[in-house]
């Protein structure tokens, strides 16, 4: 029974640092909820302390996901106000090389 106890704590720790690093209040309740678990494990109240784990780790990877979903959404809209600028700035080229070309041709034949 011990040897599971050490098993459920060591995956706990593992599931549990990266969302410590997210920083989110759902996230952090979860883990949280994984530490509360691996504790009642600790005190014998094995089959408690399991399900309590088990639960935790399930809602530390779903909240961790939508939590690294909202970022990448975020870091998305803060790069394409420079993608726009970029694309505005590649038709501008475009058009100013098609000018150039028409007041050359202009010219030549004129």
């Amino acid at each position: 029974m011990k040897t599971l106890a050490l098993v459920v704590i060591a995956g706990t720790l593992a599931w549990s640092t990266p969302a410590l690093a997210a920083d989110d209040s759902k996230v952090n309740a979860a883990t949280h909820q994984v530490e509360t678990g691996a504790k009642k494990i600790g005190e014998g109240k094995i089959g408690e302390g399991v399900g309590e784990t088990a639960k935790g780790i399930g809602n530390t990877v779903v909240e961790g996901a939508k939590y690294t979903g909202e970022k990448l959404k975020e870091s998305g809209k803060a790069a394409e106000p420079q993608a726009k600028t970029a694309w505005a700035n590649a038709r501008d080229g475009a058009v100013a090389f098609g000018h150039s070309v028409k007041n050359f041709f202009s010219r030549l034949f004129n």
